[in-house]
């Protein structure tokens, strides 16, 4: 396999997202060079945003993030080329580099499934896909843990939250989901994921909507942590 995937390599080459340079054998999406400049949250910086954006509401019990988000680096590159280019393997690949990276964390929490945050219909249709579903499936492979996409649906559009404000983006998101499966979260250790976190609107969104609905200890757990 490692001969043939070399093969592949040198005919059809691959490319990082971010500086464009040729991957190794060993390389996919970012280059070393390129994924080693990509800044992890240290703990009190995980600490003052879990105080920040969900203990007031006292709906998430705990928040993990495996990397900051900054502008026009190499982490934004990879997720642009996920959800914007069709690469959802890149989905899947970030998955598994959250798995490994905070594993230790991720295993005490005793999760019973992982609910990616859900699309509207109508942007899962304009995009092909929803990113953290794939973002999912790559954690899934390292913990072993089920993920469902059919819990809860986004039955409200909404426009893109970038220029709003936190109590904007509460609004914004305010009732746009709904349960579909109230049996399936009865009980439930539950890890909410998202490609990135902002203000946690979103997830705070979910969170109430699961806990309303009976589920045990919930979970934010995101690629990318931003301010």
């Amino acid at each position: 396999m490692k001969w043939l995937n070399q093969f592949f390599d040198f005919y059809l080459p691959r490319f990082c997202v971010s500086c464009k340079s040729k991957l190794t054998f060993s390389e996919s999406f970012l280059c070393n060079i390129c994924f080693n400049k990509i800044e992890k949250p240290d703990p009190l910086r995980i600490e003052h945003e879990f105080k920040r954006k969900f203990e007031p509401e006292k709906l998430i019990k705990e928040f993990a993030s495996a990397f900051v988000f900054e502008k026009d680096k190499p982490l934004q590159h990879l997720i642009h080329s996920l959800k914007y280019e069709d690469n959802f393997k890149a989905g899947i690949y970030l998955g598994r580099k959250i798995g490994e990276l905070l594993l230790d964390k991720l295993t005490k929490w005793n999760p019973d499934l992982i609910i990616p945050v859900p699309l509207h219909r109508l942007k899962k249709a304009e995009r092909g896909y929803n990113q953290s579903y794939f973002i999912a499936k790559g954690i899934k492979s390292v913990l072993n843990i089920p993920v469902e996409i059919n819990i809860i649906k986004r039955h409200k559009f909404t426009n893109t939250q970038t220029e709003l404000s936190l109590e904007e983006r509460k609004e914004n998101i305010k009732h746009a989901f709904v349960i579909k499966k109230k049996k399936a979260v009865e009980g439930k250790n539950i890890i909410i994921i998202d490609d990135v976190i902002t203000t946690g609107a979103t997830i705070s969104e979910c969170a109430a909507l699961l806990k309303l609905n009976g589920a045990a200890d919930l979970f934010a757990l995101s690629v990318a942590i931003a301010d």
